[in-house]
């Protein structure tokens, strides 16, 4: 059960190493590398902000869709979550992401919770705190089936 002691705080820092990456660290994480991506004059293969934030999404689904599923009994086999951002000019030289599209696949044990499955999947995107906490536009993609 979640402890009710609001607000929480989260802790991170970065320092930069060269050219246009630095390292991520938070209290008790393991620490990585960060940098842009190439498109903006980065080091392919390393994480960049923009992977970070569609992943935050992506993994708040993810925690989310488990709670709700073990607080509705639901029982799966298998989730798995696909998770693309759109990058897109805004104005003047800005950029934004403006679109987040999840692909969960869904494997359930019982082919009767068919619909249930959809409307959880549904729940947890509309209660995940990320996509709650930004205006990027989140869709919902989903494929369930049974096993």
């Amino acid at each position: 059960m979640m402890n009710e002691q609001l607000p929480y705080f989260y802790d991170t820092a970065v320092e930069w190493t060269n050219a246009r990456q630095g390292t991520l660290s938070a209290p008790e994480l393991p620490s990585f590398t960060v940098a842009a991506p190439p498109e903006f004059k980065g080091q392919a293969g390393l994480w960049t902000p923009e992977h970070l934030y569609v992943a935050s999404v992506n993994t708040c689904f993810m925690t989310t869709f488990l709670a709700i599923a073990e607080l509705s009994k639901l029982e799966f086999v298998s989730f798995r979550c696909a998770a693309q951002g759109k990058l897109e000019k805004a104005e003047a030289h800005s950029f934004k992401i403006t679109e987040i599209v999840l692909q969960p696949k869904l494997v359930i044990r019982h082919a009767h919770d068919l619909e249930r499955a959809g409307r959880i999947l549904e729940k947890a995107e509309a209660n995940c705190l990320i996509s709650n906490s930004i205006n990027t536009v989140v869709k919902l993609e989903p494929e369930i089936s049974a096993a």
